[in-house]
């Protein structure tokens, strides 16, 4: 059954070969069997997922079911979730208990599905490897002494090595597209105010997006169709219909223009990453799609400016754990500064702290105009570059990252080196839009990802050109040895 996508699950619930229950606990079993070896969870909850599978299995007998009723998935553990433990991978949530859920936990709960439990990820969602988690680096299934990439590290190993059929995560600056590449599998970051940010514990306010991982742009259809819509409560949520992302699938691609970035391509791109990325190009021109160039000359600055902008907005965010109401607290503070001094050192990770210090640098009262400013008006110039490209192409194609999974710990004491592993990936977050990341050939034997970008609210077209892909190739059906 793991060897399903989630629309032949959807399928097979339908015809009765198999209850929500015996799917559900197929997938416990294989996490119990397989992911000590990978640590892509933190939480586990069979007794809700099997409480859950029984009611989904009562809507399928009464006629009352959707595409996703019965599907098992997990969350990152960034969602709230009601009754159960939300630590966003760091000491300072380590016990904490969600009186609520998340409108996306929410969302996907009333389509039916059922949750198995709250994958790992980098403390926080600061990170791109997965090696910042208070609970353990997280192992790529493709090879266990690799990163999965971060920070929905949990999420990407969980799903690529068929422990679940689907994950939400969050994409900051990368954060679901980059794990996505290193694993194999679909990851879509859709536009920013698409799905709700409520309940999902904000790193950096104005870049934060949830989104589907999946094994296929068809699975990632259906999941985005359930998790996206209006929320009154997020002031960042757009107030428009939610597309049918699944009944634009089959379109073909014929006459669709596609632009290549001559700054990704033309630079010091691996090699083997080039020749995969011209591959998955060269399947779309076969299939009748026109390439033409096109050029995002603020591009390079997408980096830094992202390093200015993500670190002030999460010393903000992240001010509110003080050790006073919620989360981590020292033990026998002598007065309320010792209080908030120690419960914050404890509970954050270097590399939380090192963002915090830097956020904290470019707000102060000196050096606001210098840093802050300058970088929100950097992220005007990537945004109008966009606008420029898309009045020539319809998507643009770009390399997911520059290079394969690298081996854990490799970077881990050269933050410039992992800051530059989401140089392909930044700019999208800057500019608000929409992005997909989907399996191209392998290198190495190492899977490489093809990054799919589009307008703002085109995830439509996004899936269609990613599903036209895979209809016509194999390179996301790749299995990891041993899963």
């Amino acid at each position: 059954m793991h060897e399903k996508t989630i629309a032949e699950l959807s399928a097979g619930l339908a015809a009765g070969d198999y209850s929500s229950v015996e799917l559900t606990s197929h997938f416990l079993e294989r996490i119990e069997q397989l992911d000590a070896r990978l640590n892509s969870f933190i939480t586990l909850t069979p007794e809700l997922a099997l409480e859950q599978a029984r009611a989904a299995d009562q809507r399928i007998a009464a006629g009352d079911a959707g595409a996703l009723t019965g599907i098992p998935m997990a969350h990152k553990d960034i969602f709230c979730t009601l009754g159960v433990r939300t630590s966003c991978g760091s000491r300072m949530l380590e016990n904490f208990i969600s009186p609520y859920d998340a409108t996306v936990v929410s969302k996907l709960a009333e389509a039916g599905m059922v949750m198995l439990g709250k994958t790992n990820m980098d403390e926080f969602a600061m990170g791109s490897s997965n090696e910042t988690s208070h609970f353990g680096p997280v192992r790529n299934p493709w090879d266990v002494e690799r990163v999965p990439g971060g920070s929905s590290g949990g999420s990407a190993a969980a799903v690529a090595a068929r422990l679940v059929p689907a994950v939400t995560g969050t994409d900051t600056g990368g954060s679901i597209r980059q794990p996505a590449a290193l694993t194999g599998i679909t990851g879509l970051k859709p536009t920013y105010g698409r799905c709700s940010r409520y309940g999902m514990i904000a790193f950096a306010s104005s870049l934060d997006q949830a989104g589907p991982m999946t094994r296929t742009a068809e699975d990632a259809a259906l999941i985005l169709g359930a998790m996206a819509g209006f929320d009154p409560r997020d002031s960042t949520s757009a107030e428009r219909p939610v597309d049918d992302y699944a009944a634009a699938l089959d379109q073909p691609v014929s006459g669709l223009r596609v632009g290549v970035v001559r700054e990704f391509m033309h630079g010091d791109l691996d090699a083997g990453i080039a020749a995969s990325v011209e591959a998955a190009i060269a399947e779309l021109q076969r299939q009748g799609a026109e390439v033409v160039e096109v050029s995002l000359p603020n591009a390079h600055l997408s980096v830094p400016a992202y390093y200015v902008v993500a670190p002030a907005e999460c010393s903000s965010n992240l001010s509110r754990f003080d050790g006073v109401r919620f989360g981590h607290r020292c033990e026998d503070p002598k007065d309320l500064e010792d209080l908030y001094k120690r419960s914050r050192s404890e509970g954050f990770s270097s590399e939380v702290k090192r963002r915090i210090m830097i956020g904290t640098y470019a707000l102060s009262a000196g050096y606001y105009d210098a840093y802050y400013l300058k970088a929100q008006q950097i992220r005007q110039l990537i945004a109008e570059d966009f606008r420029r490209a898309f009045a020539d192409c319809d998507v643009i194609v770009a390399p997911t990252t520059p290079g394969t999974a690298f081996p854990l710990g490799e970077k881990g004491d050269d933050p410039v080196s992992m800051y530059l592993q989401d140089i392909f990936t930044i700019a999208v977050n800057l500019a608000g839009l929409p992005a997909i990341s989907i399996p191209a050939p392998a290198v190495n034997g190492l899977p490489v990802g093809f990054q799919i970008i589009g307008d703002q609210f085109q995830e439509g077209r996004l899936l269609n050109v990613a599903h036209r892909i895979q209809i016509e190739t194999d390179w996301h059906q790749q299995v990891p040895e041993g899963f």
